[in-house]
């Protein structure tokens, strides 16, 4: 018998192999995750690349007319286009969505003095939205309410995406005409310009886990996943206007 076999030398020797061997498999699998890693932050970037570049850099009136029109707050350049758009006879009546609750009726029209007779018949304020989400859900009250068929979106380029995914969502047998209000921002100017890659960005990333909870609930209303993001406001009702 060989002496190392004798002390126990052997076996320690005959174990070693599976140890080794196991070096090749770990460094598989270290390189096979970085593989991974690399392909998902790839893709990841192309498709943000596609959403920038998708997105409209200049404002081009509405194709064809539309029973309302919906203007989700964030800037009082989306009102006052939304404004422009129900003078000129683009649609019958205005949704102005997300309002602040203690922003009046008054402080609104003064910002438009010139369409002060427009506030008084044909512009309907929502003070319940608090995110787009609420604005989609708000905006199919008001379009079911009104028995409308077709309307246009009035709210900024770079949210333009998400905002029809959510209404796509809440009211599938809509038409929805946008009009990307792009006075804000360049979203082209993104890479050389830190706070519009910062805003583009963020916003690619909101629209793409919209569209994944889009896929997966049903109605928004309902949706745990909503009524935990959309928080519960002071419940004050859309202010109509006698037509």
């Amino acid at each position: 018998m060989d002496h190392t076999e004798a002390l126990g030398w052997g076996w320690n020797n005959a174990g070693s192999p599976p140890l080794r061997a196991r070096r090749p498999w770990l460094k598989l699998g270290l390189l096979t995750g970085l593989y991974a890693v690399l392909t998902f932050l790839a893709i990841g970037f192309l498709g943000f690349l596609a959403f920038v570049y998708s997105l409209d850099r200049f404002e081009q009136k509405p194709e064809t007319r539309a029973d309302g029109i919906v203007a989700l707050t964030g800037g009082a350049q989306r009102i006052g286009d939304a404004i422009d758009l129900l003078a000129n006879g683009y649609a019958k009546r205005l949704l102005i969505s997300g309002v602040n609750e203690r922003t009046s009726r008054e402080e609104i029209s003064r910002l438009n003095p010139g369409q002060r007779r427009l506030f008084e018949c044909c512009v309907d304020l929502d003070y319940r939205a608090r995110n787009t989400i609420g604005n989609a859900i708000e905006t199919r009250r008001w379009a079911e309410r009104n028995r409308f068929d077709a309307i246009i979106v009035v709210t900024s380029n770079y949210h333009m995406p998400r905002t029809l995914v959510e209404l796509d969502h809440a009211l599938p047998n809509l038409q929805k005409i946008p009009y990307p209000v792009a006075a804000t921002i360049d979203p082209h100017d993104w890479w050389h310009n830190p706070t519009t890659a910062k805003v583009v960005a963020s916003e690619y990333v909101k629209f793409l886990l919209v569209w994944l909870r889009t896929r997966l609930e049903d109605d928004p209303e309902s949706s745990a996943v909503v009524h935990i993001i959309h928080q519960p406001v002071k419940q004050v009702v859309a202010e109509p206007q006698s037509r």
